[in-house]
């Protein structure tokens, strides 16, 4: 559903999320490792992200990428969507037909409308924080 882009932002900003949690700054390098992802266009990925202030990018020897930990319960799933991928999942056909709309819906519109609403809910209400303090407690691995 959502493009390798914003898979690999998703997968990115909770790692730097969970390391901003301990006071850790992390670099590119230390990022693709823990989520297995390339580096050149894992580094694109965050550049959008940290263009659209949803992780903040220090240069130098010591720099790399954190999130401030007031602003971890502030960052929603819908922004780091949003970000990359825009609006479009909500609007475009499901199917990829595209005269599709509400006036000459194709015959699973009205199905996929419930289920993209409930995916906004679910994005626009689920914070980087909650995920991110979720994947300690219970164990879960950014990279398979």
């Amino acid at each position: 559903m959502f493009s390798k882009s914003c898979k690999y932002g998703i997968k990115a900003v909770l790692y730097i999320a969970q390391q901003s949690q301990l006071g850790i700054r992390v670099g590119i390098k230390e990022i693709v490792e823990a989520i297995d992802t390339p580096e050149a266009f894992t580094a694109k990925v965050l550049q959008i992200l940290s263009k659209k202030n949803i992780v903040d990018s220090v240069k130098g020897p010591n720099g790399g990428f954190e999130i401030p930990k007031e602003k971890l319960a502030e960052i929603k799933l819908s922004h780091i969507v949003e970000a990359i991928d825009g609006e479009d999942m909500y609007t475009q056909c499901a199917l990829g037909l595209p005269k599709c709309g509400f006036e000459k819906p194709c015959p699973v519109h009205h199905k996929f409308v419930v289920v993209k609403n409930e995916l906004r809910y679910v994005l626009e209400n689920t914070t980087v924080l909650e995920v991110a303090h979720k994947m300690n407690t219970i164990d879960l691995y950014l990279k398979l």
